[in-house]
């Protein structure tokens, strides 16, 4: 009996090695085919101008802290490009108050504006008003028309590389180009100046 049983572990133990590296075998299949593959991160697509929404006859408000109207954005159209964080508006209306609550408008065929509405480049018809303001800081009314108007609302500045057209209260102006920085009081007109100065009424 006890031959026979050694005779039988002889015979085992001969292919035990092989029966061995068949289960490492088996477990090195199951770990590789278990184990989680790691792409490489796919490389980002580069931003192309294309708009990533639209919007169709909107209107958009903005707040200071004090909860006090900012500024109104509307339009016919409008096309956001996420590569430049601009909004390309149809048929656009704008209106901004200053930290002292004086009113600007503005309006146009189109219109290009960065994120918060601060800057504003104005095509086609293009029309800036601001209106009058009456009291101890009397100003008159102002027009700035042209083909194309940019303001920086925040900053009161109303630039143009094109022929324009103020007007001041009574006073009219045409320049080829023009540079207003309201906050500073200074115009500048270039190119083919021509003003109609009126005079007050006799006091």
């Amino acid at each position: 009996m006890i031959r026979l049983l050694r005779v039988a572990w002889d015979r085992v133990s001969m292919y035990l090695p092989i029966l061995l590296m068949g289960v490492l075998a088996l477990g090195t299949y199951w770990l590789v085919k278990s184990t989680p593959v790691f792409l490489p991160a796919e490389s980002e697509r580069p931003v192309t101008h294309d708009p990533d929404y639209f919007m169709k006859k909107f209107s958009v408000k903005t707040f200071d802290g004090a909860g006090r109207l900012k500024s109104e954005v509307s339009g016919a159209d409008a096309r956001h490009y996420p590569d430049t964080d601009t909004l390309e508006i149809d048929g656009v209306r704008i209106r901004s108050f200053n930290a002292q609550g004086r009113l600007t408008t503005a309006t146009a065929n189109r219109a290009i504006t960065n994120s918060d509405g601060s800057e504003v480049q104005l095509y086609g018809n293009a029309l800036v008003v601001r209106e009058a303001v009456a009291g101890k800081s009397a100003a008159p009314r102002m027009e700035f028309r042209g083909e194309f108007l940019h303001a920086f609302l925040n900053k009161e500045v109303v630039k143009s590389n094109q022929p324009v057209q103020l007007i001041r209260g009574k006073d009219k102006f045409t320049a080829d180009t023009m540079d207003f920085n309201n906050i500073d009081q200074v115009m500048l007109l270039q190119g083919r100046v021509k003003g109609l100065l009126v005079p007050g009424d006799a006091k």
